[in-house]
Protein backbone atom coordinates (compact mmCIF):
# COMPACT_ATOMS: atom_id res chain seq x y z
CA UNK A 1 0.00 0.00 0.00
CA UNK A 2 1.56 3.36 -1.01
CA UNK A 3 2.40 5.81 1.84
CA UNK A 4 -0.12 8.46 2.58
CA UNK A 5 0.92 11.95 1.50
CA UNK A 6 1.78 14.39 4.31
CA UNK A 7 -0.96 16.76 5.16
CA UNK A 8 -0.23 20.48 5.55
CA UNK A 9 -0.82 20.16 9.30
CA UNK A 10 1.82 17.48 9.67
CA UNK A 11 4.34 19.49 7.65
CA UNK A 12 3.74 22.64 9.71
CA UNK A 13 4.23 20.72 12.95
CA UNK A 14 7.53 19.32 11.65
CA UNK A 15 8.78 22.79 10.70
CA UNK A 16 7.71 24.18 14.07
CA UNK A 17 9.54 21.42 15.95
CA UNK A 18 12.67 22.01 13.88
CA UNK A 19 12.60 25.75 14.65
CA UNK A 20 12.15 25.03 18.36
CA UNK A 21 15.14 22.68 18.35
CA UNK A 22 17.30 25.30 16.62
CA UNK A 23 16.26 27.97 19.12
CA UNK A 24 17.05 25.67 22.05
CA UNK A 25 20.45 24.85 20.58
CA UNK A 26 21.24 28.55 20.18
CA UNK A 27 20.16 29.24 23.77
CA UNK A 28 22.36 26.39 25.00
CA UNK A 29 25.35 27.69 23.04
CA UNK A 30 24.86 31.18 24.47
CA UNK A 31 24.67 29.76 27.99
CA UNK A 32 27.79 27.63 27.49
CA UNK A 33 29.72 30.58 26.07
CA UNK A 34 28.66 32.85 28.95
CA UNK A 35 29.61 30.21 31.51
CA UNK A 36 33.01 29.64 29.92
CA UNK A 37 33.71 33.37 29.81
CA UNK A 38 32.86 33.76 33.50
CA UNK A 39 34.90 30.73 34.50
CA UNK A 40 37.91 31.76 32.47
CA UNK A 41 38.52 35.21 33.92
CA UNK A 42 40.93 34.22 36.61
CA UNK A 43 42.71 31.54 34.62
CA UNK A 44 43.74 34.33 32.25
CA UNK A 45 45.44 36.31 35.04
CA UNK A 46 49.06 35.38 35.58
CA UNK A 47 50.10 34.28 39.05
CA UNK A 48 53.83 34.68 38.26
CA UNK A 49 53.07 38.16 36.96
CA UNK A 50 51.49 39.15 40.28
CA UNK A 51 54.40 37.62 42.20
CA UNK A 52 56.92 39.65 40.20
CA UNK A 53 54.76 42.74 40.66
CA UNK A 54 54.83 42.15 44.42
CA UNK A 55 58.61 41.75 44.45
CA UNK A 56 59.04 45.01 42.53
CA UNK A 57 56.73 46.74 45.02
CA UNK A 58 58.81 45.53 47.97
CA UNK A 59 61.93 46.95 46.32
CA UNK A 60 60.13 50.21 45.56
CA UNK A 61 58.99 50.48 49.16
CA UNK A 62 62.57 50.10 50.39
CA UNK A 63 63.77 52.72 47.89
CA UNK A 64 60.98 55.09 48.92
CA UNK A 65 62.10 54.98 52.56
CA UNK A 66 65.47 56.42 51.50
CA UNK A 67 63.87 59.53 49.96
CA UNK A 68 63.77 62.60 52.20
CA UNK A 69 61.96 64.68 49.59
CA UNK A 70 58.22 63.90 49.29
CA UNK A 71 58.28 64.63 45.56
CA UNK A 72 61.07 62.10 45.01
CA UNK A 73 59.16 59.64 47.17
CA UNK A 74 56.18 60.12 44.88
CA UNK A 75 58.33 59.65 41.77
CA UNK A 76 59.56 56.30 43.12
CA UNK A 77 56.00 55.05 43.40
CA UNK A 78 54.99 56.46 40.03
CA UNK A 79 57.87 54.52 38.51
CA UNK A 80 56.74 51.39 40.35
CA UNK A 81 53.21 51.88 39.02
CA UNK A 82 54.49 51.96 35.45
CA UNK A 83 56.73 48.93 35.97
CA UNK A 84 54.03 46.90 37.72
CA UNK A 85 51.54 47.68 34.97
CA UNK A 86 53.94 46.45 32.29
CA UNK A 87 54.77 43.25 34.22
CA UNK A 88 51.21 42.30 35.15
CA UNK A 89 49.74 43.18 31.75
CA UNK A 90 52.44 41.39 29.80
CA UNK A 91 52.25 38.15 31.77
CA UNK A 92 48.44 38.16 31.82
CA UNK A 93 48.12 38.78 28.08
CA UNK A 94 50.64 36.05 27.32
CA UNK A 95 48.78 33.55 29.47
CA UNK A 96 45.38 34.54 28.07
CA UNK A 97 46.57 34.04 24.51
CA UNK A 98 48.13 30.70 25.38
CA UNK A 99 44.96 29.36 26.99
CA UNK A 100 42.50 30.48 24.34
CA UNK A 101 42.46 34.05 23.22
CA UNK A 102 38.88 34.89 22.37
CA UNK A 103 37.03 33.76 25.48
CA UNK A 104 39.67 34.86 27.95
CA UNK A 105 40.31 38.24 26.37
CA UNK A 106 36.57 38.86 26.47
CA UNK A 107 36.52 37.95 30.16
CA UNK A 108 39.56 40.13 30.92
CA UNK A 109 37.85 43.06 29.22
CA UNK A 110 34.95 42.69 31.64
CA UNK A 111 37.35 42.59 34.57
CA UNK A 112 39.15 45.72 33.37
CA UNK A 113 35.85 47.51 32.82
CA UNK A 114 35.08 46.94 36.50
CA UNK A 115 38.64 47.74 37.66
CA UNK A 116 39.68 50.82 35.70
CA UNK A 117 37.05 53.43 36.70
CA UNK A 118 38.06 53.31 40.36
CA UNK A 119 41.73 53.49 39.41
CA UNK A 120 41.08 56.54 37.23
CA UNK A 121 39.44 58.23 40.21
CA UNK A 122 42.54 57.33 42.23
CA UNK A 123 44.73 59.01 39.62
CA UNK A 124 42.60 62.16 39.75
CA UNK A 125 42.71 62.27 43.54
CA UNK A 126 46.47 61.77 43.46
CA UNK A 127 46.89 64.84 41.25
CA UNK A 128 44.67 66.94 43.51
CA UNK A 129 46.42 65.79 46.69
CA UNK A 130 49.84 66.45 45.15
CA UNK A 131 48.74 69.95 44.21
CA UNK A 132 47.36 70.58 47.72
CA UNK A 133 50.52 69.22 49.41
CA UNK A 134 48.71 66.22 50.90
CA UNK A 135 51.23 63.61 49.78
CA UNK A 136 51.38 61.84 53.20
CA UNK A 137 47.74 60.78 52.72
CA UNK A 138 48.37 59.14 49.35
CA UNK A 139 49.36 55.64 50.60
CA UNK A 140 46.04 55.23 52.44
CA UNK A 141 44.09 56.48 49.44
CA UNK A 142 45.98 54.22 47.04
CA UNK A 143 45.55 51.11 49.18
CA UNK A 144 41.86 51.79 49.80
CA UNK A 145 40.94 52.56 46.20
CA UNK A 146 42.97 49.68 44.82
CA UNK A 147 41.19 47.35 47.23
CA UNK A 148 37.80 48.72 46.16
CA UNK A 149 38.72 48.25 42.49
CA UNK A 150 39.85 44.67 43.10
CA UNK A 151 36.64 43.83 44.97
CA UNK A 152 34.55 45.20 42.10
CA UNK A 153 36.60 43.32 39.52
CA UNK A 154 36.25 40.19 41.64
CA UNK A 155 32.59 40.04 40.65
CA UNK A 156 33.89 38.62 37.34
CA UNK A 157 36.31 36.27 39.00
CA UNK A 158 36.75 33.87 41.90
CA UNK A 159 36.27 34.76 45.54
CA UNK A 160 39.99 34.84 46.35
CA UNK A 161 40.33 38.10 44.41
CA UNK A 162 37.68 39.78 46.53
CA UNK A 163 39.42 38.58 49.68
CA UNK A 164 42.58 40.29 48.50
CA UNK A 165 40.62 43.48 47.84
CA UNK A 166 39.19 43.50 51.37
CA UNK A 167 42.68 43.13 52.83
CA UNK A 168 43.91 46.07 50.75
CA UNK A 169 41.05 48.20 52.05
CA UNK A 170 41.88 47.26 55.64
CA UNK A 171 45.50 48.29 55.09
CA UNK A 172 44.26 51.56 53.60
CA UNK A 173 42.19 52.24 56.71
CA UNK A 174 45.22 51.58 58.91
CA UNK A 175 47.32 53.94 56.78
CA UNK A 176 44.73 56.72 57.01
CA UNK A 177 43.77 56.36 60.66
CA UNK A 178 46.98 55.34 62.46
CA UNK A 179 50.61 56.52 62.61
CA UNK A 180 51.92 53.19 61.24
CA UNK A 181 54.64 53.69 58.59
CA UNK A 182 53.01 54.15 55.20
CA UNK A 183 55.98 52.60 53.43
CA UNK A 184 55.67 49.45 55.53
CA UNK A 185 51.96 49.22 54.73
CA UNK A 186 52.65 49.74 51.03
CA UNK A 187 55.22 46.94 51.18
CA UNK A 188 52.75 44.64 52.93
CA UNK A 189 49.93 45.48 50.50
CA UNK A 190 51.37 45.99 47.05
CA UNK A 191 54.27 43.71 47.86
CA UNK A 192 53.20 40.96 50.24
CA UNK A 193 49.57 40.55 49.21
CA UNK A 194 50.46 40.41 45.53
CA UNK A 195 53.10 37.78 46.21
CA UNK A 196 50.80 35.64 48.37
CA UNK A 197 47.73 35.81 46.15
CA UNK A 198 49.83 35.56 43.00
CA UNK A 199 51.25 32.31 44.35
CA UNK A 200 47.72 31.05 45.07
CA UNK A 201 46.63 31.81 41.51
CA UNK A 202 49.82 30.27 40.17
CA UNK A 203 49.12 27.03 42.03
CA UNK A 204 45.34 26.71 41.90
CA UNK A 205 44.16 28.62 38.82
CA UNK A 206 46.37 27.48 35.98
CA UNK A 207 49.57 29.43 36.52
Amino acid sequence: MPPRPKTPTTTNEHVSNTINLIERAEDNLRFIRSTMESASVFTGISGPGLVLTGISAVLASWLATTQADPVRWLMVWMGELALATVIASGFTLKKALRQGALLRITAIRKLLAAFLPTMLVGGLLSLVMYREQMIPLLPGVWLSLYGAAVITAGAWSVRVLQVMGVMFMLLGAVALLTPVSADWLMAIGFGGLHIVFGALIWRHYGG
